[in-house]
């Protein structure tokens, strides 16, 4: 979750964003923030942004054909229509970037994110001109757009927020699916938790866990 937070940050020396094609830069936070595919990013209409009552509204996404055109549907599930609150910033970040783009708001037909020239978001443009570039840009190459959505599981998972709550949030049809982050989530937050121990009381004993525990590997390789 480290690598896709850095990809959100605005390194001193200079801005990922700049890299991105006007009114693109932001497609980022409804990924990592609130967790949205990509489908649900791209279909996103302004009517479904509800600015008073700071919620989104997943009620539609775009595919692709198979020539790779854009194609308007519903969710890939019942679980996966939902509308979920956002953060106060992320509603003002929205905001900032339907006033930049001379959104009609009145137009609640209209889509918040569009391809340079207009229109839907094509994935394969989008990941190549967009994503990769920004990746690129901040250092973290390699990382592919699913990691947005699984950054905000992931810090659900630490946050202690409850299963149900994050399966809603994310659409998870299969609750198993949720409990599969939490578990990883879990596990590294417990690990964390005993090296914080062993440095607050065990600062200076010498490793000697290391080196069995390399013993022990190097004998299973043989």
């Amino acid at each position: 979750m480290q690598r896709v937070v850095a990809l959100q940050r605005r390194p001193r020396s200079h801005d990922w964003r700049v890299r991105c094609p006007v009114g693109t830069g932001r497609w980022f936070t409804p990924g990592a923030i609130i967790g949205l595919r990509f489908s649900e990013v791209a279909g996103l209409r302004l009517g479904r942004l509800d600015f008073s009552e700071r919620s989104i509204s997943v009620l539609e996404t775009i595919t692709r054909d198979a020539q790779g055109s854009p194609v308007f549907g519903p969710p890939k599930s019942t679980a996966s229509r939902r509308t979920v609150a956002l953060p106060a910033t992320l509603v003002e970040l929205l905001a900032e970037h339907v006033r930049e783009q001379h959104l009609d708001v009145g137009d609640t037909e209209a889509l918040v994110f569009t391809a340079p020239g207009g229109g839907p978001i094509r994935y394969a443009n989008w990941r190549n001109r967009v994503w990769v570039p920004a990746c690129e840009a901040a250092g973290l190459q390699g990382i592919g757009l699913h990691s947005l959505r699984r950054a905000s599981a992931t810090a659900l998972g630490y946050a202690r927020v409850d299963l149900k709550t994050t399966q809603t949030r994310l659409g998870h049809s299969d609750p198993r699916l949720t409990l599969s982050i939490y578990a990883q989530a879990v596990a590294k937050a417990d690990r964390s938790a005993a090296d914080v121990l062993g440095a607050r009381f065990l600062p200076q004993l010498p490793t000697t866990a290391d080196g069995i525990a390399h013993e022990s590997r190097t004998r299973d390789n043989d």
